[in-house]
């Protein structure tokens, strides 16, 4: 058994460990507002053009981008795989990662090759361990996303798929749906095509799979400046909201974590504590009788 001392020790240890993480909780408590507000901001804009790009992939114009345009062959995958730069979130990272491993998997054994754009430290230091093929990155983004920090690393990808060099690209992150609950997300960012949209599914908005209608639109000046732009927007913006879903559900996962580390912290110093008075009885007792045989020895 343990001595008193070290008992001690370890009461302390933990009492020390206890304010940190109780400290932790409260910061992600504060910056989860924040997080929140701005991720709810940024989904009624988010659901609806996606709606329009869907509906703009049944379009019949003369010029069409390729990124509404299908290919026959599908040789290689971009994968944009966003993660948080810290951990002490719980299973957050875990679950995204775990999503866009087994998808990798299942292209390698099609015949399909993977380039990955790692958003996020956590995501990076994964895909670098894998020995996945990373040809862009993004680290150290703070507590909010900036358009000017995703942009690199996204057009990287965007002008692989341009040129040829991969045929769809992918988007692997995660999607808050509330404090106790975040689910990884695997969606088809290029080529646009009519598929479920699983984010405004699971943020609680309609989803009606293939439109009941589709219908040409009306382009000023003309077809090309309007869709470049559009469709621009449009994956810049769906990378964004990405990024900030998942900062909101860090922050959420964050502070879960730590109020049951604090609770299970709490939990030992009681158990450790009742070890200490046990121990410190019993050595009173030995005490008491060995004092007590020498008396009667007298």
């Amino acid at each position: 058994m343990a001595s008193s001392r070290e008992i001690r020790a370890k009461i302390n240890s933990v009492k020390n460990t206890r304010k940190i993480t109780k400290a932790m909780e409260m910061v992600a408590a504060s910056k989860m507002r924040k997080a929140q507000e701005r991720m709810r901001a940024a989904r009624p804009y988010g659901a609806k053009i996606r709606a329009v790009m869907r509906r703009m992939s049944y379009a019949r114009t003369e010029y069409r981008h390729p990124l509404l345009q299908k290919r026959e062959q599908v040789k290689a995958v971009g994968l944009i795989v966003v993660t948080s730069d810290k951990g002490l979130c719980g299973g957050l990272n875990t679950n995204v990662l775990r999503v866009a491993l087994a998808k990798m998997r299942e292209w390698d054994g099609q015949g399909k090759r993977v380039q990955v754009c790692a958003i996020g430290n956590k995501g990076f230091g994964f895909m670098q361990r894998m020995n996945a093929n990373v040809v862009s990155y993004l680290t150290h983004m703070g507590d909010t996303p900036h358009m000017d920090k995703l942009l690199p690393p996204v057009t990287v990808m965007l002008d692989k798929y341009m040129a040829g060099e991969i045929d769809e690209i992918h988007l692997c992150s995660t999607v808050f749906v509330n404090t106790m609950k975040q689910e990884p997300v695997l969606l088809q960012l290029a080529p646009i095509v009519d598929q479920p949209d699983q984010l405004s599914r699971i943020e609680g908005g309609e989803d009606r799979g293939i439109f009941e209608h589709h219908w040409d639109y009306i382009y000023e000046p003309e077809a090309k400046v309007v869709i470049d732009t559009l469709l621009k927007r449009y994956v810049e913006y769906t990378v964004y909201q990405a990024v900030a879903e998942h900062m909101a559900s860090e922050q959420s996962a964050r502070m879960v974590a730590m109020k049951a580390a604090s609770d299970n912290a709490g939990n030992l110093i009681d158990e450790l504590t009742l070890v200490y008075n046990k121990t410190r009885q019993a050595a009173i007792t030995k005490e008491l009788s060995e004092i007590v045989g020498g008396a009667s020895a007298v």
